[in-house]
């Protein structure tokens, strides 16, 4: 295949779509607590903005109904999820007030938070920007949890992990 060349525009979105997916994210569950109950978004829009003080941030889509909610939330927990996770993953990325497929806690604020991720963020609004037709929202972390374990990594629309290394 030869190499392409074009300008991200109206008429190009899926090349442009294929380019950004030639680079392997993690892939996060966030979740918040609103006056309706618990609610999460599937996202793969994540990373460390600063050690001190410690700030994360990731992006949900403005078009998203759940974008408001996110915005306006004082709290929320960011999961970095386990390549065993994919079903609740791709459950979430569906249906953000479903939570009957999973056993969840709440935190000391009361943000809900999943079993068995390979890490958890749990984070207080620090600031949110406009970004396109996304918000790129900022969190202050208060507290982090890890376990061992591979993360879920998407690339290229596909689900999978990391191979084993000799």
């Amino acid at each position: 295949m030869s190499e392409s060349n074009f300008t991200p525009g109206p008429d190009t979105v899926r090349a442009y779509r294929d380019a950004l997916g030639c680079f392997g994210t993690g892939v996060t569950v966030v979740t918040t607590l609103t006056p309706r109950g618990p609610l999460a978004i599937t996202a793969n829009s994540f990373t460390s903005v600063s050690m001190d003080p410690p700030l994360l941030l990731w992006c949900p889509a403005k078009n998203s109904l759940r974008h408001n909610a996110f915005i306006d939330a004082d709290h929320f927990t960011i999961h970095i999820m386990g390549e065993n996770q994919l079903d609740l993953a791709k459950h979430f990325a569906c249906n953000g007030e479903d939570f009957e497929p999973v056993s969840w806690q709440p935190n000391a604020v009361g943000t809900p938070t999943l079993p068995d991720c390979i890490a958890r963020f749990d984070c207080r609004h620090f600031a949110h920007h406009p970004g396109g037709d996304h918000s790129i929202l900022i969190g202050e972390v208060l507290s982090a949890t890890t376990r061992p374990g591979k993360g879920l990594i998407f690339k290229q629309g596909l689900y999978g992990g990391f191979l084993e290394q000799n």
